[in-house]
Parts: structure tokens; sequence; C-alpha cells
């Protein structure tokens, strides 16, 4: 079967959730998923759920402190360059049937990696391997590039009321 690239952006919520429902759905038909979270480095209720309940789902965070509402330090820079040769030395080795590079676009977006960068490993993928990027800000580039994408877009929320994440639904 071939694998494509499918990318998720917006402003709305449900990017990281499409990816981890897809990857659910992967694991259900005995495919082997691998599941990078960049920027990320806390503890989410999903990684919790993946490594206690998901053992077909390998999850890695290659994060630290969320940084967005700041700039990237360079040990934010780092570990996404290592978590990006990590990522690329897995996706050209086609053990895994899907990977997701989670927040990718805000990766990119931040410039820990480059979009050309990613475009370069994406066109050295095998050709089974479905690949999932999430994230805001997609790049046009890589949207042109991607065979599959979808704009999440944000109608209304609550946090413009104040309200927090809560742990369980948004964290």
């Amino acid at each position: 079967m071939k694998g494509y690239i499918q990318v998720y952006t917006g402003n709305g919520k449900g990017k990281t959730t499409a990816a981890i429902g897809l990857s659910v759905r992967a694991v259900g038909a005995g495919k082997k998923v691998f599941f990078a979270q960049f920027v990320k480095g806390q503890l989410y209720s999903e990684v919790k759920a993946i490594q206690q309940y998901l053992p077909n789902i390998t999850i890695q965070q290659y994060g630290l402190d969320c940084f967005i509402y700041n700039s990237p330090t360079a040990a934010d820079i780092a570990i996404a360059r290592k978590g990006f040769e990590e990522v690329s030395t897995i996706i050209r080795s086609g053990e895994y049937d899907v990977v997701v590079l989670d927040e990718a676009n805000i990766a990119i977006y931040y410039q820990l990696f480059t979009v050309e960068e990613l475009i370069d490993l994406l066109q050295q993928k095998p050709e089974q391997t479905e690949i999932i990027i999430t994230g805001r800000n997609a790049s046009e580039k890589l949207i042109a590039f991607a065979d599959l994408v979808t704009e999440m877009k944000e109608i209304k929320h609550y946090y413009t009321q104040g309200i927090k994440a809560r742990k369980g639904i948004e964290h």
C-alpha cells in the first residue's frame, strides 16, 4: 500500500488529536507507528496513554518546556535538531508504517529546522510509509508538496473566555 504525506494545520483545536486518532486506527490494523513530538516536552495525557496502553505506538518528545510565547533557546534548537536527525533515520529505515511529526510546522516556523530539510527527508521516505505532519503555520512549500492537507479553523473557543487547558481534554 502506498503511503502518503498528510498535513494537519490551522488555528483550530484538534491537529494532534487527529494524528493520535489516525495512529490508533493504524495500530488497530496491525501497523507500527512512530509519534515524534517537536517543541513539546511536558508529560501530556496522550503521552501517558500511549506509553501505557498502546505498545505499537512509539512516542518520543523532542522539546523542553513550551517556548511558543518567547524565542527558542539554544537548548530548544539543539533538542529539535537531535530529534530531526533521529526521525530522519527512523523514516529512512522503513521500520514504521506511520510516522507522525507532531508540531513539525511550529518547529519550522521557529526555524528549529527548515522546510527544505523536511521536504528533502520526505522525498526519501519509503514508498509504503505514511507521514503525518501537524502544527499551525504550515509552510506554503509543505502544503504544495503534501498529498492531503486539512486546515483546522477556529470558529469559537472557550480559551478566549479565560478557560485554561483542562487535563484529559486539552492537556
